[in-house]
Formats: structure tokens, sequence, C-alpha cells
């Protein structure tokens, strides 16, 4: 028996209830709707594995009921159902992405069959989706980039690992440096999308040339349009297409942005065609939307069509006890980076660093890091060092402890089981240890 029900949209009563009637007679479980609006209320308590619809219905129809479902999710496969009259439309929802039609009246052996089809591509879907996650959470790319292991950020890895594999748009709040962008590459990388991760800065370009990066031009679209560009959006189809800074976006742009949104098609400058593009949109802001739309400085039908997902990314300020972690990462990167040994420090450097409260960000540390390795001083009042009494005991004790097996990680190449013998510790203790400390010891191993 499928473990998330199929879910059946259809406003004739007695047709509903037949349908359903076959389905559970043959073990399927099933969910039944009168209209799209009222099953899309549903996809709040859990996502079905099949959305079984008529193409005729009251409100929205099966048509534009499958464009919303591929919105929450592109591999939610979608079954329609349709009159005799209706098939030229069923047509063009398969070129949207429907998985199958079946015309009435039919029998419910060939309902079934095609509920079963549906459903075996849906199992497939799924395995290649723990596939991808299990990669993630071995740090090969996806979740693997967000370092971290305070609360939020343990939080913030389950969001991305449940939401990339989704179509769904997504907007990221958070401070200048904080990250915004490697949260936005981990989506993509965990998405299973084929095409490329294409950022833009909406703050870094002048708005004389903005329309044209974004959308593109023909020949002859303004002075000096010698040749056809492709624009960042259309470059994008495929992949996902990263806005960062997007409250800097002009208002005038914002109205076409919202445009290609709303039908995944973009115009470019100079030309009336209308070109489909397939691509996951994730904005980035450091500034409150909310607040710039109510003062009219941001469009607010462009703020709620963003604003489907958000996801918040705290200040490091916030969430201190990340820091050991991404010192260690930095500093590794560094190393390798710049061809220099293994940087060294003491728990009165760490205790310096965990008391600072990196108005920069991770961007900030990034940089102490950097100059760590380079033999520089990390440039922070010295005057916090006495803020070390803030870290407990316990604390410190883990931070040396992390370091020594981060340390005995470098020496033996990654090896556990000669760190094992180096420490004289067991390998199970330190296995348990590892992940504790969030270590991924193939990290270590030379490339």
């Amino acid at each position: 028996m499928a473990e998330s029900p199929v879910y059946l949209v259809e406003d004739d009563a007695a047709v509903r209830k037949g349908c359903e009637q076959a389905l559970v007679l043959a073990d399927i479980p099933v969910r039944g709707f009168a209209d799209s609006e009222t099953m899309f209320a549903a996809l709040a308590s859990g996502a079905p594995a099949l959305v079984v619809s008529d193409v005729r219905l009251p409100g929205k129809d099966g048509l534009t009921l499958l464009r919303d479902l591929r919105q929450f999710d592109r591999e939610l496969p979608v079954l329609l159902m349709t009159g005799h009259g209706d098939v030229a439309m069923a047509v063009e929802a398969m070129r949207e992405g429907a998985h199958d039609f079946i015309e009435k009246p039919f029998p419910s052996e060939r309902l079934i069959a095609a509920v079963r089809s549906a459903l075996e591509k849906r199992a497939l879907i799924l395995e290649n989706r723990q596939l991808r996650e299990s990669m993630a959470e071995r740090g090969v790319g996806g979740v693997g980039r967000i370092i971290g292991q305070s609360p939020a950020m343990q939080r913030l890895r389950q969001l991305v690992g449940t939401l990339a594999p989704t179509g769904v748009d997504i907007l990221i709040n958070g401070e200048t440096g904080s990250g915004k962008e490697v949260i936005a590459r981990a989506i993509h990388d965990a998405s299973g999308r084929c095409g490329a991760f294409v950022a833009i800065n909406c703050g870094a370009l002048p708005e004389t040339v903005f329309e044209s990066e974004l959308f593109g031009h023909e020949p002859g679209a303004f002075t000096g349009a010698a040749k056809r560009r492709i624009g960042r959006i259309e470059h994008a189809s495929g992949g996902t297409l990263f806005l960062d800074e997007i409250e800097s976006m002009p208002l005038n742009l914002q109205v076409k942005l919202l445009r290609v949104l709303q039908e995944r098609c973009v115009e470019r400058l100079g030309s009336n065609a209308a070109i489909p593009v397939d691509c996951r949109v994730v904005a980035a802001s450091k500034a409150d939307l909310k607040a710039l739309s109510d003062s009219g400085e941001f469009r607010a039908d462009l703020y709620y069509r963003l604003n489907v997902v958000s996801l918040d990314l705290p200040p490091l300020r916030r969430r201190r006890e990340d820091v050991p972690l991404l010192m260690a990462h930095f500093l590794h990167e560094a190393a390798k980076r710049f061809q220099r040994p293994a940087a060294t420090w003491t728990p009165a450097d760490l205790a310096r660093w965990s008391a600072h409260d990196w108005p920069g960000n991770v961007r900030e540390l990034k940089n102490v890091a950097e100059r760590w390795v380079l033999g520089m001083p990390d440039a922070l009042p010295s005057g916090e060092v006495a803020a070390t009494s803030t870290l407990s005991l316990a604390r410190q004790v883990d931070t040396a402890e992390c370091q020594i097996i981060e340390g005995a990680l470098r020496q033996c190449g990654g090896n556990v089981t000669k760190v094992a013998e180096l420490l004289q510790t067991p390998k199970k203790t330190l296995y348990d240890k590892l992940a504790r400390h969030g270590i991924v010891a193939e990290s270590f191993r030379p490339r």
C-alpha cells in the first residue's frame, strides 16, 4: 500500500465516489475533493503520491491546477480525466508535464492501471531524492555546504534538504555576509537540476544595462546592440536563477520580473516572441521586503509572489557556537588555497573569535581565517579577550578536543584507523566524537 494517498479532484459526486471505491478495492489509499482549491488547502497536511483530476472543474480548471502543482512540486505526477471534447486540452497538459490522461467514460481497470503506472514513477522519483539527500549528508554538495551545528543551522539544513527537490521559489532573508549565496547554491546542488546556477547581484548592475542583462536583447534593440544576447533568466533555464539583493531591483523592472515568474516566459528586448523558461528562482534580501512593500519602495505583488517559502539566515553573532566549525573549515581551505602549512591556534585565540560580534558575519570570519593562515594578525579588538569568561569549561574542553582530532586527521591524511592509533582511542569512540563535532574525515584526505 502506498504511504501517501492519491488525491482525486472531481466535482461530480457520483463519479468521484465510483473512482474512490475502485481505488480502495485495489488497495490504493485515496482522498476525494470536489474542487482544486480544497485539494490545495489539504497540501499543508502532507504531499500526495499522485493527483488525479478532472479537466473541467469549478473555479480553477485541471490545466491551471497542473501549473500550480508544478510550482509546488515539479516531479509530482498529475493524471487528468477528460471528456471527449477536452482531449485537445489534455494533450496541451501533457506538453506542460502531465503524466497521462484518460478519456471518460473509462472502466475502473483503466483508472487503476494508469494510477499504478504513475505511482511507480513517483516511487523512482522519491528513491532518487533519497540518494541525493544521502550524498548531501556525506558532504557531497547540497546541504553539505551548510556548516554549523547550532539549532538554527540544523533546522535550515533540514528545510533545504526538504525544499530543494521541489520546484518552489524561495526567498532567503539575512544580513550582508551571512551566507545567503551559500544557501542558494546548496538548494541548487540538492535540487537535481542539471542546468546552470546563474547568480545576479541586483545591487551591482547599473540600471542602464539591467534589463538587457536580465532579459537579453535582439540585434538593433537599442544603440550598440550589434548582436543577439541571451539574458541571465534564459541562460538559467533548466537550472537556478539567484537574485541577490532583490530589494535593489528598479521598480519598473520588478513588473517585468513578476510577469516572468507568473508566465515562466521571457521576451528579449526588441522581440515580441515569448520564450519558455524552466528555472527555479531563489531571491535574497538583506532588507525587510514586507516593510519596503508597505512603504511603496518594493512592489507588493512581487513580494508576495517571491515569498512562497521564506528562509531566515541568522547572523553569526546569534549562533556563536558555529564559530569554531566555520573557523576550522576556512583555515583548512585557506591553507590549501595558499599552499601554506596547516594553521594552529590556542584556546585563547578561539575564545577571542567566539566572543567577537562579527558585524561582517561569515564573510568577515573567512577574511580573518585567510589572514591567520598568511601569518598576519586577525585585527580583532584585543579587548575582547576578556570575554573568554563567557565560555564554559565544557565548551572550552569541547573546542580543544575538536582541534586535537582535526590536527590528527590532517597529520594522518584523513585515515580514521591511524588517528585512533595516534590518539590511543577506540575507533568506535572516535567515530562518536567525529559525529558529535560534525567532522568529516574524508575532507582531510589528500586530493
